[in-house]
């Protein structure tokens, strides 16, 4: 059994842990309502411009945008993957790696490339670990997602798909659905699919037509850039609100594993201490004993 001066010194290291831990559950739900604020804030904003876009790859315009139209063979992938800067946030950034993970290794099966945008440290080293050509990154996104900063990267990869290089893009990303879970997503983001975009069926969405002004390609370029740039900024803003309760779950269950560690750790120093005292005792009535 270990000495009572080295289970005091374990239990003073534990504690201190703990401290840390829970400083950091404290900041993490801090930041949790606040990043669950601003999700929620761009959420309908989100949806509609989904569902416009959705009707418009569904209409007879006269202008059909790149974004809009599905390549015959699909021969080079882009991914725009989000994830964390920091870990310590439990299984959320494995779990979408792992996914993206079985995605990639379907993708090279059919012999198709694959190159990558990485929007978050984590994504960044786990897509350098595999090789995976990175066009753009953008790091250090902090607590609050810029637009201006996400949208160079984007372009990036954007520009690539219209002069035919890539011939789809997806977006891997956590979404947000409680404090508990997080559900990670990879998902089409161009070629524009309406069916997921709005859920609606091919005959519901027929009937929408469009006048447009000035003209239909200046209106659809912009629109459907509004659109990638909505669902970009959803993405890293469901990510940051997903990590944050990600790490605030897992602090608070570094923090009670700690109590529970202290708890056995001082059982075990009184049985130490009491055997100790009961030798001390011994010793002493045998020597009584003696004389």
């Amino acid at each position: 059994m270990a000495g009572s001066k080295e289970i005091r010194v374990k239990i003073k290291s534990v504690q201190n842990t703990r401290k840390i831990t829970k400083a950091m559950e404290m900041v993490a739900a801090s930041k949790m309502r606040k990043a669950q604020e601003r999700m929620r804030a761009a959420r309908p904003y989100g949806e509609k411009i989904r569902r416009v876009a959705s009707h418009l790859a569904h209409a007879h315009a006269e202008y059909q945008h790149p974004f809009l139209s599905t390549r015959e063979q699909i021969k080079n992938i882009g991914v725009v993957l989000v994830t964390s800067d920091k870990g310590l946030c439990g299984g959320l950034n494995s779990n979408l790696l792992r996914q993206l993970t079985v995605s990639m290794k379907r993708w090279d099966q059919e012999g198709i490339k694959i190159s990558a945008v990485a929007l978050g440290n984590k994504g960044l080293g786990f897509l350098n670990r595999l090789g995976v050509p990175v066009l753009a990154q953008a790091v250090q996104l902090g607590d609050k997602p810029h637009l201006e900063t996400l949208i160079g990267p984007l372009k990036v990869m954007l520009d690539k798909f219209r002069a035919g290089e890539i011939d789809a893009i997806y977006l891997g990303y956590n979404r947000f659905i409680n404090t508990m879970k997080q559900q990670p997503m990879v998902e089409q983001l161009v070629p524009l699919v309406a069916e997921k975009v709005s859920g609606e069926t091919r005959h519901e969405a027929a009937a929408w037509d469009y006048i447009y002004e000035p003209d239909a390609q200046v209106v659809i370029d912009e629109l459907l850039m509004r659109y990638v740039e909505a669902l970009i900024y959803q993405a890293v803003a469901e990510n940051i609100a997903s990590e944050q309760s990600a790490r605030m779950v897992a602090m608070k269950a570094a923090s009670d594993n700690a109590g529970n560690v202290i708890g056995e750790l001082q059982l075990i120093y009184n049985k130490s201490r009491q055997a100790a005292i009961t030798k001390e005792l011994s010793e002493i009535v045998g020597g009584a004993a003696a004389v």
